[in-house]
């Protein structure tokens, strides 16, 4: 994959509604209840006070928690993240973390969760910085 095609390979891998952006293997919690109707609400900016988002930040390519409030601000709603995962707190958003994590571990070998959930998006070696 060629560098500037990251847009190419959100197609493939996060399903979008208008602006928000849903990674189509959502992890959800176990105590979230209703997840159809979270998402919903997500998607519309309502306010959900025990809902907290694990998203991908796209500028500092790593996994962030957010409370969903956060996402009422007008930053978010001109740069949706996109939401890799949803939790019932904030405790169980780094436990949805942790899974990701040991999943990635198990899977390639390497805690690089971002590898992990987006393999077709990686930067070649030679445009790291060293």
């Amino acid at each position: 994959m060629s560098a500037g095609t990251e847009t190419d390979f959100f197609q493939n891998r996060v399903w979008t509604d208008d602006m928000m952006e849903f990674y189509k293997n959502l992890y959800i919690g176990d105590t979230v209840k209703k997840p159809g109707k979270v998402i919903k609400k997500l998607k519309k900016y309502k306010k959900q006070p025990a809902v907290y988002v694990i998203a991908y930040a796209r500028q500092n390519r790593q996994l962030e928690i957010y409370h969903s409030l956060m996402l009422q601000q007008y930053y978010y709603k001109e740069n949706p993240p996109c939401i890799i995962g949803i939790a019932a707190g904030q405790e169980e958003a780094a436990g949805l973390v942790c899974r990701i994590a040991e999943e990635a571990l198990q899977a390639t070998g390497q805690a690089d969760l971002v590898a992990y959930l987006f393999p077709d998006c990686q930067p070649k070696s030679n445009l790291l910085r060293k």
